[in-house]
C-alpha cells in the first residue's frame, strides 16, 4: 500500500495540512491532516477536490523559446545572457522580477537574493502586493515589524469576533468553521462589517452594511466611543504606546456616534449596538482581509483597527488581537524573505545598516540600496520603456492586476519577457519570449507560512512531469550562468532553508521577532521530517514590548478620506472579489468538474431595484464599463448588494471566456504607503446587452474551442467541457466547433431552435443547443452522456426515459447536491435546521462551506409549507 504523504494545501493562507496518498502516477486521494494545527483534518471544497487538479491538462512540460521547444541549457543561457546584457547596457534598475505567493519560501529566497544582492536592484515584487501589502505596511507602522499578533487559537478563546471586509465563509472556510465552533461551544458573538450581505452574514449576531471606503471613520468612531466610555487602558497606553501629537484630540473631534453613522451610511442604533458590544467584550479578535487591504487607503484602514486594539490593551492576550488573514498559501513566507520590493530580507528594510548587514551575509557584490518598483508602478515603468527585461513567476498579471489592458500592453512591449509557470497558455504567457516549465503542487518540495505564522512543509508525492523543474532550481541556474556560481550552489531545498534561517538570526540581537536560529543548523533528515511550528510564539507582544527602537507600539493618526459622489457617467460603484469554489485565475480549480458547478459563469451582482430602473433582468447579459475598460457578465440579482453598487468575480480569463474579465475594470490607483491597488471602489456603469439567441455547447474530451460569439464561457464537466453561449447573427457558425462524426439534428423555425448532436463510434462527441425564443433544457443529463457507453438519436430530447428530476444549481459541491434536491428534502421530510439537512442528505457535512447557503434556503421556505408536509 502506498504511504500517505503529509503536505500543505495549495490554496489560501489558512495553510491546511493534507494527507495525500498517491493512487497512480497522476492520481491521489486527498484527506485533511488531523495532526495539523491549522485545520485538524478539516478541508474546504477546494482542498477536498485537489485530487481532480493534478492531471497534466494544459501543462507546460518543456522549455519553449518562442513557439519552439528548446533544451534547458539553451533556454537558461538565453535568459542569463539577456538579463546580463540588459543590466550591462541600461543598469540594474532596467530589469525586474514579478513573483507570486504560489512560490515556496525557498523559491522566494533565491529569487530575492539574486535580484537584490547580485543583480543589484529591488525591482522584485509579488502578486501578494495585491492582497496583503497594506497589512504589512500597517504592521510595520504600528509594531515596527510585520507581525500578525494572533493565532487561530485566539478564535477558540474569543468572546467576540469581528470580521471586517472578509467573506470568510467563502474565502477562508476552515477559519469560518472554527468561528462557528466557538459560537456553538462558548457563545462567542459574531459581527460582520461588509457592504455586501454575503453568506458569512447568515446567522451573524450583527451585520453592518457600511458604505464602501468608510472603515477609517467607523473604527475611529469606535475608538472615540471606547475613550468616552472609559474602555481604553490608560496604563497600557502610558507604558507601551506612543501617540503622535494631536492624536487624541483628533479622535475626540468629529467622531461621535451620529456623525460616524452618517458617514458610514448605517443606522445609528446598529452602530451603537456594535460599539457597546465591542466595549463590553475584552476578549475580541478583529479579523480583516481584502475589503480592508484592497483600498487606496488600505494602510490607514489597517492602522485604525490596530489603534483600537492597542488603545484598549486587546493585544498579546488570549482571544484578543487584530488578525490579518491572507489569501495565498505563502504570502507570509514571501514577506519573511523579502519578496516585496519595499523590503530587503528577513523583515529588514533598506536602512544603511541593514543593507550593509545583508550584503555582508550574502557576500553580495551589488546590493540594492533602496526600495524597488511595486507591482502597479513596475508595469507602468515597462510601458514607459524603463524596464527592458521582465521575469514573471507563477502568476498571471494580465488577469489579476488592475487596468489589465495596460498590463497587456506592457507585456507585449517589454523587449524580453520570461514566464515560468506550470500552465502552457495563460493570458500572460502568450506574450513570452521564453517559457520555462515549473513544478506544481504535489511536485514541489519546501516550506510555506500561513496567516498565523505557522511554517509547514509542502512535500512532493508525484514525479516531476516532462522536463519541469522546481522554481528554486530554475532561478539558481540563471544566477550561476550570470556568473555567481558559488553564491547559488544549492543542491536541495534544505540548503536554502538553512541559509534563510541563518539570515533571520544574523546579528538580530532581539531587534526582530522573526528569528529562526534553531532551524539554521538542522540536517537534511530533520528538514524532511519537519513538523508544523509557529515562529514568534503563540502570543507576540504578550510582554508589552514591540519591535520598535524604544519597544513601544505606535498609534497612527488616520483620517477618513473624502468619498467621491457618484458621477453621471459612472453612477455605480464596483466591488470585486472571489467565489467560494474557485481560485485566482482558475488554472488549477478550473480543472475540477465538481468545483465548476457552483458558479458556472461570471456574474455581475446587482440590487433588484437598480436592475429594474436600468431595464435589466436576472439572467440577462450586461456590460460593466469603467474609465479603464469594459467587460460583459451574466446578471445575478442580489438583495445582498447595497443600492448603487455592483460586484464581479476576479477569476475569469481569456482562456475560458469572452467576458467576465474583472481585471480590465479597476483603476490603477494605489495606497500611498503600501502600493496596494484599490479594487473595491471603482466608479462604473452597467447596461443591458441584447442578444438574439442563447444556448450551450458540450464537447467530449479535451477539445479546446474558441467559440465565435458574443458570450461564451467554459467550465470543465465530467468527460469534457460545457460552454454557455449567446450572441447575434446566425448561430449556425457555432457548428464549426463541433467535432466530426455522425450528425443528428432538429430545427424548429417557429421557435428559432436548433439542436445538433455529433455521435462518433456510438458515443456522444458533442452537442449544440440554441434557441431564439424558447427555453433551454437542463444540461446535466447531456453532460452525463459524455461518459455513457452508447447514445442514440434520442439525445436531442436532452432527457432519457428514466432520467431523474433536475437537481438544480449545485449548492453542496462536496456531494454534488443541488438546490431542487435540498428544497425537496426540506419539504418532504419537514427538516427544520442545517444539521437535519446534513443528516438527511449529507449536504454541509464535509467542508461546511455551503452551510450558510443551506440556512438561507431554510429561511426562504415558508413554515406553513413545512407544517403542511407534516
Amino acid at each position: 500500500m502506498t504511504e500517505a504523504i503529509r503536505t500543505t494545501c495549495a490554496y489560501c493562507g489558512v495553510g491546511c495540512g493534507i494527507s495525500a496518498t498517491p493512487t497512480g502516477p497522476r492520481s491521489v486521494t486527498i484527506k485533511g491532516d488531523e495532526q495539523h494545527p491549522a485545520n485538524g483534518g478539516r478541508l474546504c471544497s477546494k482542498g477536498t477536490h485537489l485530487g481532480e487538479t493534478v492531471g497534466l491538462t494544459g501543462r507546460l512540460l518543456h522549455p519553449m523559446i518562442g513557439n519552439r521547444r528548446a533544451s534547458w541549457d539553451k533556454s537558461l543561457d538565453l535568459v542569463a545572457k539577456k538579463f546580463r546584457d540588459t543590466v550591462d547596457r541600461f543598469g540594474p534598475d532596467s530589469v525586474a522580477f514579478y513573483v507570486s505567493g504560489q512560490l515556496l519560501t525557498e523559491d522566494y529566497y533565491v529569487a530575492n537574493k539574486l535580484m537584490k544582492g547580485f543583480i543589484g536592484t529591488a525591482n522584485i515584487d509579488t502578486n501578494s502586493r495585491l492582497c496583503m501589502s497594506s497589512a504589512v505596511a500597517g504592521h510595520n507602522r504600528a509594531f515596527g515589524e510585520d507581525i500578525v499578533p494572533a493565532s487561530y487559537d485566539d478564535l477558540d478563546e474569543a468572546d467576540l469576533i469581528v470580521l471586517v471586509g472578509s467573506n470568510t465563509a467563502w474565502c477562508h472556510p476552515i477559519v469560518y468553521q472554527r468561528i462557528q465552533a466557538a459560537r456553538a461551544e462558548r457563545g462567542t458573538k459574531l459581527v460582520v462589517i461588509d457592504p455586501r450581505r454575503t453568506e458569512t452574514c447568515e446567522g451573524a449576531d450583527l451585520h453592518l452594511a457600511v458604505k464602501p471606503g468608510t472603515d477609517v471613520a467607523l473604527m475611529n468612531g469606535l475608538l472615540a466611543w471606547c475613550d468616552q466610555e472609559g474602555v481604553t487602558d490608560p496604563a497600557f497606553i502610558a507604558d507601551h504606546l506612543n501617540a503622535p501629537e494631536g492624536f487624541w484630540e483628533h479622535i475626540r473631534t468629529g467622531h461621535d456616534l451620529w456623525t460616524t453613522a452618517k458617514t458610514c451610511d448605517i443606522a445609528p442604533a446598529l452602530l451603537e449596538q456594535f460599539y457597546k458590544l465591542f466595549a463590553a467584550t475584552a476578549r475580541t479578535v478583529t479579523l480583516f482581509s481584502q475589503g480592508i487591504n484592497q483600498s487606496i487607503r488600505g494602510t490607514d484602514q489597517v492602522n485604525t483597527i490596530i489603534n483600537v486594539h492597542l488603545a484598549t490593551g486587546r493585544i498579546g492576550k488570549p482571544g484578543a488581537a487584530p488578525f490579518s488573514i491572507t489569501g495565498q498559501p505563502n504570502a507570509m513566507g514571501g514577506r519573511e524573505v523579502g519578496g516585496l520590493a519595499s523590503t530587503l530580507a528577513a523583515h529588514m528594510d533598506f536602512a544603511p545598516e541593514n543593507v550593509e548587514r545583508v550584503g555582508r551575509f550574502w557576500a553580495a557584490p551589488t546590493m540594492a540600496t533602496k526600495p524597488g518598483l511595486k507591482a502597479v508602478d513596475l508595469f507602468r515603468a515597462i510601458n514607459e520603456g524603463r524596464i527592458k527585461a521582465l521575469w514573471v513567476m507563477a502568476t498571471n498579471p494580465a488577469v489579476s492586476l488592475p487596468d489589465a489592458n495596460r498590463v497587456r500592453e506592457a507585456l507585449e512591449a517589454v523587449p524580453f519577457l520570461v514566464v515560468s509557470d506550470i500552465i502552457a497558455d495563460t493570458d500572460t504567457s502568450v506574450h513570452a519570449d521564453v517559457r520555462l516549465p515549473a513544478a506544481g503542487w504535489g511536485e514541489k518540495d519546501g516550506t510555506v507560512t500561513n496567516s498565523d505564522r505557522t511554517i509547514s512543509r509542502q512535500r512532493p508525492f508525484m514525479a516531476l512531469p516532462g522536463e519541469a523543474k522546481p522554481d528554486w532550481w530554475i532561478i539558481k541556474e540563471v544566477g550561476r550562468r550570470m556568473g555567481w556560481r558559488n553564491a547559488f550552489a544549492y543542491d536541495r531545498p534544505a540548503d536554502i532553508w538553512r541559509e534563510h534561517a541563518r539570515l533571520t538570526a544574523y546579528q538580530n540581537d532581539g531587534a526582530r521577532l522573526l528569528n529562526l536560529r534553531a532551524q539554521a543548523t538542522i540536517g537534511n533528515d530533520a528538514y524532511e521530517a519537519m513538523e508544523p511550528f509557529r515562529w514568534g510564539g503563540d502570543k507576540p507582544f504578550a510582554d508589552g514590548r514591540f519591535s520598535t527602537p524604544d519597544g513601544k507600539a505606535r498609534l497612527v493618526l488616520t483620517k477618513q478620506m473624502d468619498l467621491q459622489e457618484p458621477l453621471q457617467q459612472w453612477p455605480m460603484t464596483l466591488n470585486t472579489g472571489r467565489y467560494r469554489d474557485q481560485w485566482h485565475t482558475m488554472t488549477r480549480t478550473g480543472l475540477s468538474a465538481k468545483l465548476a458547478r457552483h458558479r458556472e459563469e461570471p456574474l455581475v451582482e446587482i440590487h433588484a431595484e437598480d436592475a429594474q430602473e436600468l431595464g435589466i433582468a436576472d439572467g440577462d447579459l450586461a456590460q460593466v464599463s469603467t474609465a479603464q475598460g469594459n467587460s460583459i457578465f451574466r446578471v445575478g440579482l442580489s438583495d445582498g448588494q447595497r443600492r448603487g453598487e455592483i460586484f464581479t468575480p476576479i477569476h475569469w480569463t481569456d482562456q475560458i471566456s469572452t467576458g467576465g474579465r474583472t481585471g480590465l475594470l479597476p483603476r490603477p490607483l494605489v495606497d500611498p504607503h503600501s502600493g496596494q491597488p484599490g479594487f473595491k471602489l471603482t466608479p462604473a456603469r452597467i447596461e443591458k446587452v441584447a442578444t438574439e439567441w442563447k444556448g450551450f455547447l458540450i464537447l467530449r474530451g479535451e477539445q479546446p474551442a474558441r467559440v465565435p460569439c458574443l458570450w461564451a464561457t467554459k467550465v470543465t464537466v465530467p468527460g469534457g467541457a460545457l460552454y454557455e453561449v449567446a450572441g447575434n447573427g446566425d448561430p449556425a457558425r457555432l457548428e464549426a466547433c463541433l467535432p466530426k462524426g455522425d450528425r443528428v439534428e432538429a430545427v424548429d423555425v417557429s421557435r428559432g431552435t436548433r439542436r445538433v448532436a455529433i455521435i462518433k463510434d456510438g458515443k456522444l462527441a458533442g452537442v449544440l443547443f440554441v434557441t431564439r425564443t424558447g427555453l433551454l433544457p437542463s444540461r446535466d443529463w447531456l453532460i452525463g452522456q459524455l461518459e455513457a457507453e452508447e447514445v442514440g438519436a434520442s439525445v436531442l430530447a436532452a432527457r432519457g426515459p428514466s432520467s431523474q428530476p433536475d437537481k438544480g444549481p449545485t449548492i453542496c459541491v462536496c456531494f454534488d447536491i443541488g438546490l431542487n434536491q435540498i428544497v425537496a428534502a426540506i419539504r418532504d421530510q419537514s427538516l427544520v435546521d442545517v444539521p437535519a439537512i446534513g443528516k438527511a442528505i449529507g449536504a454541509g457535512t464535509n467542508c461546511g462551506s455551503c452551510r450558510p447557503a443551506l440556512a438561507n434556503i431554510l429561511a426562504q421556505i415558508p413554515q406553513e409549507t413545512l407544517h403542511a408536509a407534516e
